[in-house]
């Protein structure tokens, strides 16, 4: 059973891989050559795409920027959190890091209501697609409330199948150095908060060091924090998902285009966006309190994937057509699916997991600064809207 994390651990990576692909798709067919009965005319959308400022060097120029400084911003937000162990007033016991959290957890919801889901409509009632059936149908909003529906169950199916594992590790797995599904990191869980690693049973040398382990009170509570470990592990790796997509979209958007006065604002846009996005999944990520390996990767991925779609934009800039029917179609059932997930997590798992919680409700005051937090980090990715 120890194994078990692990491979779920690498079915997460790839299923990141794969979406990566997915998003990607776009550039294969960009440049299909569809009837010109069915769609709008063909050279009016591509004429469209011409209209403003081009300047082909111009906006390389603005790309590489680009790339550095997102990459850098996004490692510094998503590593914050992380290395809070330095910072004694950020660890996630105290007050200051529940409204860091919210401030992080509003940018991730406006992300999902104010960029996200406008882009879907935007592409998904494009002229340049046909009337029937995009424009008849409402097609963003069906697909960002089956992908809200979808993140739901796998939340609930990945607790469930987690938490079997939990049970059956617990019956079988003790002295052998797994309990239940946090395996490995169980034992950094217990000796960074007090002493809760004594309640294991070891078996050494064929006896048992019983220690408190037979107390049932210090049973169920280790099962508790073993069950609160494995929410915030399912939690870190869907939101990572659903950040992962956006993200190679808005890249690939980026790097195919050659407006230096659509690049210029989005530059800083983004910046301000992976920074608190970023910080809202590394605190999620030290939540789930993951090895080193799992925690540079989960970085790696969320740092690496808009630098890497504003690359793969540059790299097919002359065959990537964004007005094109099936890039359209593409990228905005992709930022439907994104826009669902995001604005799950962001309400649900984030949001109401926080202010439903003890520390919260406990707190009066703590809850209106962490509202405070909310509406600023909403209403300042709102305000990016105008630019990106």
């Amino acid at each position: 059973m120890a194994s078990s994390p692990a491979k779920t651990n690498a079915m997460t990576i790839c299923l990141q891989i794969f979406i990566l692909l997915c998003a990607l798709s776009p550039t294969v067919f960009a440049s299909t050559s569809l009837s010109p009965t069915v769609f709008a005319s063909t050279e009016q959308c591509n004429l469209k795409s011409m209209v403003g400022c081009h300047d082909t060097r111009a906006a390389l120029k603005l790309k590489i920027v680009a790339i550095a400084s997102i990459l850098v911003t996004s490692m510094v937000g998503v590593c914050l959190p992380l290395f809070t162990h330095f910072v004694p007033a950020l660890r996630p016991e105290k007050a200051l890091f529940s409204v860091v959290k919210a401030l992080a957890s509003g940018v991730i919801l406006a992300t999902g209501y104010m960029h996200v889901l406008p882009d879907s409509f935007a592409c998904l009632t494009s002229p340049c697609l046909p009337r029937n059936p995009w424009r008849k149908f409402p097609f963003t909003a069906f697909v960002a409330m089956l992908s809200a529906v979808a993140t739901l169950m796998v939340d609930s199916f990945a607790m469930s199948y987690y938490k079997k594992i939990g049970g059956d590790s617990h019956g079988h797995g003790h002295g052998h150095g797994s309990h239940g599904s946090y395996g490995s990191s169980h034992s950094s869980y217990g000796s960074s908060h007090g002493g809760a690693k004594r309640n294991d049973v070891h078996v050494e040398n064929g006896s048992k060091d019983l220690g408190d382990s037979e107390c049932p009170h210090d049973t169920l509570a280790s099962d508790e924090k073993g069950t609160v470990l494995l929410r915030h592990r399912v939690v870190a790796q869907v939101l990572e998902l659903g950040i992962v997509v956006h993200s190679v979209v808005i890249g690939l958007s980026m790097g195919a285009s050659d407006n230096p006065c659509t690049i210029r604002p989005l530059i800083a846009a983004l910046c301000f966006h992976q920074l608190f996005e970023g910080m809202g999944l590394g605190g999620c990520i030290l939540q789930a309190e993951y090895a080193m390996k799992m925690k540079v990767i989960m970085v790696f991925f969320f740092s690496a994937t808009t630098p890497f779609g504003i690359a793969m934009g540059i790299g097919l800039s002359n065959i990537y057509s964004a007005n094109s029917p099936t890039a359209l179609i593409v990228v905005g059932l992709l930022n439907a699916s994104s826009a669902g997930l995001l604005n799950y997590m962001a309400l649900v798992d984030l949001l109401a997991a926080d202010f439903m919680g003890p520390k919260l409700q406990e707190n009066v005051r703590l809850q209106l600064w962490a509202y405070a937090a909310v509406l600023l980090g909403a209403g300042g990715m709102s305000v990016m809207a105008i630019w990106a």
